[in-house]
Parts: structure tokens; C-alpha cells; sequence
């Protein structure tokens, strides 16, 4: 076996001299070297802004869908929205693996990747079947992982796609539980949505009662679904791209003292300073949208005299998948609502 580099670098095609994931064209044979591993796909979870934008591409057409995610990785080598510059995640099972590959694999083993679809070589060789409600699709196909690349065993204790949705937006819950202190006022925007229901359950846990939790849906029926399960002190629908129609909204909700943390989950543009306007001074951003532009954000909050931490949504932190997948065994109501959307 040819021997490769840890982090993928030798599958890039170009430009030379970048990673996997910024790489424009990768090489996606599937004839792997020395310390990768093969993965036969089952299926595909792709991000939600990437899957929103296509999915307003093809004009919700199911079968254009299908032609415009098989472009991108026969353009690519891999799945990466050109629009958005996102991908998603995938599971599947192993079926060969490298001479030097260090880790516990074996063949056989069914695992869901931790790693963006927009860095792993992959091959589409059918679609068998596209789900829009959920962002995801059947496929045909293989993959590879790099020696890099962090993956979580499927768990034997709920549905393979029910664990696939949530380890999608693992970084979400996670994070917020490293960011919210006790006694914390914390907006999320997006609460109704996947990533935001794990993110007001962990704000809710981790602010406590002398906290307040503010759920900003995207719908009155996103909103709905938050409130049913009692996710936080307050609810309201608003489009996030009005800045200052949601700033004061929060300045009335908050008697203008506004938010310590705002989590941003949500999958469109243009919803920055949304986000920012409703945070104090020295409070904490986290934009785990992959629909987030830095420099709207940088920016726009030195336009408007903001000093605000901000945290891109890292996809990654120390025990995510292990933090997600237990909020669905904690919360048999959110599991629930769960196994109904995604399962």
C-alpha cells in the first residue's frame, strides 16, 4: 500500500500545498493507502445549509436534487456545496482497512464519521432515496476516513439514523454546555430546529433556575415544538435576519440588560448581526450556522460598536458525540420528538 499522510494531504489534487477540506478537487479512487480506511456508504447527512440551498437550487425536485449532489462530487472528489462551502457527515460500515491505520476499527464495524463530507473522499454510485424533511439521503457508495479523522461507533441503543441526525450537530449541545454558567441569560436562535432543541436542552440544564433560556424559532411550528417540551422560559418566532427587530424584542424580554450567551443554529444568511445586536458587551456569540459569514460578523460588530466574543462553530469539541447522543437517553420527551423527525 502507498503510504499517506495523516491529515489526507495526498489526496489533493488542487491547489497543491492545502488540506483536504479547503482543497478544491480531491482524489476520490477508492484504492486506499496505507493508513486510511474504507468505508461502504449507507447514507449521506448532509449539512442543513448546504442541503437548504441546494434543495432551493433544484426547486425542490427530488430527481434535480439527486443530479446536483452527483455534480458536486464528480466535480470535487467530495461532497462540498460550492455555494455554502459545507458538507455533512455520513454513515457506514467499514470494509477495509490500512496496514498502518492506528485505532480500534475492525471490518465490520458500523460508524457514523465525525469528519465534514466536504473533506472525505467519496464515490456516488447511486441515490437511492432522498429524504428533505430530514437532510438525508440513501446512497450507493464508498468513502474513506483519514487517519485524522474522528468517528463515533453507531450505538446499539437507537435507530442508525436517529444517531445519525444528532451526531451531525454533536459540536452544537456540546459547546453550549461549555459556554453557559449558572444564572446565564442565553438566546438561541433556531430553537426549534435539530441542532437548536439539543442546544436549549443543555442551556436550560446548565443556566438553571436563576437563568433564562430565550427560544427564538424560525416558524411558529419550530417554535411549537420547543415549547411542547418546556425548553426554555421564553418562546417567540421572528426572522433573524431583522437585526433590530429581534434586538429589541430581546431588549423587552431581558429589561434591556440582554443576552450573556446567544447560540446561532439557524440555516440561512444575512442572520449575523441578529445574533450580535441581542448579546451584551463581553458576552459570548457562538455561530454554529455553517450559513455564517466571518466577515459580516467581524465587521458588523465593530460597525455597531459591539465588544463580543465570538466563537465560530467549531464541529468538534473533547466528548461531543458522547454529550449528544446522551441528551436523547436523559430526555425521553426530546428523544421522542427525535425518533418522530429523524428516525
Amino acid at each position: 500500500m502507498k503510504k499517506g499522510c495523516p491529515f489526507g494531504t495526498h489526496r489533493v489534487i488542487a491547489p497543491k500545498g492545502v488540506l483536504p477540506q479547503p482543497a478544491e478537487v480531491i482524489d476520490n479512487t477508492m484504492e486506499i493507502y496505507d493508513n486510511e480506511v474504507l468505508i461502504d456508504v449507507q447514507t449521506l447527512n448532509v449539512d442543513s445549509a448546504s442541503f437548504t440551498q441546494i434543495e432551493k437550487q433544484a426547486g425542490g425536485d427530488v430527481e434535480e436534487i439527486k443530479k446536483i449532489m452527483k455534480g458536486i462530487v464528480a466535480k470535487a472528489g467530495k461532497h462540498k456545496n460550492p455555494v455554502t462551502g459545507s458538507g455533512g457527515m455520513l454513515i457506514g460500515t467499514v470494509k477495509e482497512i490500512g496496514d498502518a491505520y492506528k485505532g480500534s476499527l475492525k471490518v465490520g464495524d458500523k460508524l457514523a464519521t465525525l469528519v465534514s463530507l466536504s473533506l472525505t473522499p467519496l464515490v456516488i454510485e447511486e441515490i437511492l432515496e432522498v429524504r428533505p424533511d430530514i437532510d438525508q439521503v440513501d446512497i450507493k457508495g464508498q468513502a474513506i476516513l483519514f487517519q485524522s479523522g474522528i468517528y463515533a461507533v453507531l450505538p446499539d441503543d437507537m435507530p442508525e439514523t436517529l444517531a445519525l441526525s444528532v451526531l451531525d450537530v454533536a459540536g452544537a449541545p456540546a459547546q453550549a454546555a461549555r459556554l453557559v454558567q449558572s444564572g446565564d441569560t442565553v438566546v438561541v436562535i433556531g430553537g426549534g430546529g435539530k441542532s437548536g432543541l439539543l442546544c436549549l436542552y443543555e442551556a436550560k440544564k446548565r443556566a438553571g433556575v436563576t437563568g433564562k433560556v430565550i427560544c427564538v424559532g424560525g416558524s411558529e411550528k419550530s417554535t411549537g415544538r420547543a415549547k411542547k417540551l418546556g425548553l426554555a422560559d421564553e418562546y417567540f418566532s421572528f426572522d433573524a435576519t431583522d437585526a433590530v427587530g429581534l434586538y429589541n424584542k430581546i431588549v423587552e424580554l431581558t429589561d434591556g440588560k440582554l443576552a450573556d450567551v446567544v447560540i446561532n443554529c439557524v440555516n440561512i444568511e444575512n442572520t449575523e448581526m441578529g445574533s450580535i445586536l441581542p448579546c451584551r458587551d463581553r458576552g459570548t456569540v457562538y455561530f454554529f450556522s455553517m450559513a455564517t459569514s466571518f466577515t459580516k460578523a467581524a465587521l458588523g460588530a465593530e460597525g455597531v460598536g459591539k465588544d463580543v466574543n465570538m466563537i465560530i462553530g467549531n464541529g468538534y469539541c473533547k466528548d461531543h458525540a458522547d454529550i449528544a447522543l446522551q441528551v436523547l437517553r436523559d430526555s425521553p420527551e426530546l428523544r421522542e420528538l427525535f425518533e418522530e423527525m429523524y428516525a
